[in-house]
């Protein structure tokens, strides 16, 4: 999705951020899919924790693709979206978007939705509050 700049647009809102490291990177130079996923379910696990509040585990996700290779020296942002709240568990839109060489255009190299199930101490399911009885602070993050 561009605006009439001719900008990418991210979904969400930017959770987390870092650069991607040489330790990191497969035999070819490139980073790891299996890096930029923990990423991604890093920042969808505060989200979902966030608008839970309380604990939450990764139950799935949806397919995911590839579309450009991340690369050492990349800043890699996560952006996430709640696009669904049940009983017990939460959709997470999740963008994963680099900035090249750390100050290059934004290009988007991936997207999944993850879905969260709030627990309670012992582990068992518990429900998300509704977003009326969230305190202010939590829908400003």
């Amino acid at each position: 999705m561009s605006d009439q700049n001719n900008k990418p647009q991210t979904r969400g809102r930017l959770t987390t951020r870092t650069i991607a490291m040489p330790a990191d990177t497969n035999p070819s130079g490139d980073i790891f899919g299996g890096w930029v996923l923990s990423q991604m379910d890093i920042a969808a696990g505060i989200c979902a924790g966030q608008r839970a509040q309380t604990r939450v585990v990764t139950a799935s996700l949806d397919s995911m693709s590839f579309i450009r290779p991340v690369k050492v020296g990349d800043i890699l942002g996560v952006y996430t979206d709640v696009t669904r709240v049940g009983r017990s568990s939460m959709d997470i839109h999740v963008e994963a978007w680099v900035r090249r060489g750390r100050i290059g255009q934004r290009e988007k190299v991936t997207e999944a939705t993850f879905k969260f199930v709030a627990i309670d101490e012992q582990g068992n399911p518990t429900p998300v509050p509704a977003e009326a009885d969230l305190p202010d602070y939590v829908m400003e993050l």
